[in-house]
């Protein structure tokens, strides 16, 4: 594998092609792994035409068509919140866990900060939303993880002083204007590219899977520059065994790409072992986390891919998942929320939680600096002075 590191340098418009070593991020291991069965889709194979029935079957489960019976439903929805109880609902129990910590936000963005439509092109985020995140984001050091290509998702967000990183992590860059958030010399930017070498593969399959998915309605093809995604929402089940036998075709020439799944869409990607809980691990490093106990990352995301990030935080033992869903889905994540507004209104309450908190501390040095004392904020019973890291900023794509 080709050497690609962290990158700094000047850039105007946040597009740099030129890489040069600015830090040592985290190791990427070279060469490639084997086909991921347990977190990709399960007995898929390449070659043999008997495996095809199992790409469906799996495309099916994690993308159901049918509802279940309004008894069932609630039974099982019962137990799960149990196990994941609503984030919302604990927020007090979670800012609790926090206290005296650096919070650190990673949040995807595709059913997470902008609801889930048709079309891949218009998932619009909302003005209240991009309100909130850019409060968020001067709270806190704030990262939106996702899928998405990175220049995309920059057209979607326009937040110009936030780090974007794109294609699961594989495309990180940092603010494409001056921003007090970012821990470098103003005029640089972060950029971190470790699978560069497969750009020209991934424009190749991209452009046969757009002639392959001519011949089936509704099927999309997105190109996420480090990754080539097919969308199959609005493709009729009938169907589904006729696209996942055209991708087949396709990814049977390129033994260095793999296929992952999503929510109703399949993405081919290249074969490094980096993901979207390596992406947030090398962030945390870029933010000069990496060793720290006092950090406390929270991860909000909704589909498979996330997953990786909230098995990252259990294994760290710091901070926590939050998956949003309106269903019970298998998940490493701690928490829940049912749907963008409900994401909103959580990161609007940490808002609040640390302007009034930041009030205190004020209200405290301007008095008595060593007075220590009960407060309630809301219905937070809080210690201060806080001690807290200088807020800044991170957006991973």
């Amino acid at each position: 594998m080709t050497q690609q590191n962290v990158v700094l340098s000047k850039t105007k418009s946040g597009i740099n092609r030129d890489l040069t070593v600015a830090q040592k991020p985290p190791a990427v291991p070279g060469g490639y792994i084997p086909f991921p069965r347990r977190r990709v889709l399960k007995n898929l194979e390449i070659n043999g035409g008997q495996r095809i029935n199992a790409w469906v079957d799996s495309m099916r489960a994690s993308s159901p068509t049918q509802a279940k019976s309004t008894s069932s439903f609630a039974e099982e929805h019962s137990s799960w919140i149990l196990r994941h109880p609503s984030a919302l609902d604990m927020f007090e129990q979670i800012m609790d866990a926090s206290r005296g910590k650096q919070i650190v936000m990673f949040l995807d963005y595709d059913g997470t900060l902008s609801p889930i439509v048709d079309d891949p092109d218009r998932a619009f985020m909302s003005d209240s939303m991009r309100k909130t995140v850019r409060k968020l984001a001067r709270c806190f050091p704030t990262a939106i993880v996702t899928g998405r290509c990175r220049d995309k998702v920059y057209n979607f967000v326009r937040l110009a002083e936030l780090y974007y990183a794109g294609s699961h992590g594989m495309d990180i860059q940092g603010p494409t204007r001056d921003s007090k958030y970012s821990n470098k010399d103003k005029g640089e930017a972060l950029l971190f590219q470790p699978a560069s070498e497969f750009l020209p593969m991934i424009d190749e399959v991209y452009n046969q899977l757009v002639e392959k998915m001519k011949s089936i309605p509704g099927a999309r093809v997105e190109n996420n520059k480090f990754c080539a995604s097919v969308h199959f929402r609005c493709v009729d089940e009938k169907k589904w065994s006729e696209l996942a036998q055209e991708v087949r075709s396709v990814l049977k020439e390129y033994p260095k790409l793999r296929l992952n799944q999503g929510r109703k869409v399949l993405e081919i990607r290249p074969s490094i072992k980096w993901d979207k809980g390596k992406a947030l691990e090398f962030l945390l490093e870029s933010l000069g986390f990496a060793n720290c106990n006092d950090v406390f990352p929270v991860y909000i995301g909704d589909d498979k891919t996330d997953e990786d990030a909230f098995m990252k935080l259990r294994d760290r033992g710091q901070g926590f998942g939050i998956l949003v869903s309106k269903f019970p889905k298998d998940t490493t994540a701690s928490y829940s929320l049912q749907e963008p507004n409900e994401v909103m209104d959580f990161l609007q309450r940490l808002v609040e939680w640390k302007q009034v908190s930041l009030r205190l501390r004020a209200r405290s040095h301007s008095g008595n600096k060593h007075r220590r004392g009960p407060y309630r904020l809301g219905l937070l019973e809080y210690f201060y002075p806080v001690s807290e890291a200088d807020s800044k900023v991170v957006v991973v794509g």
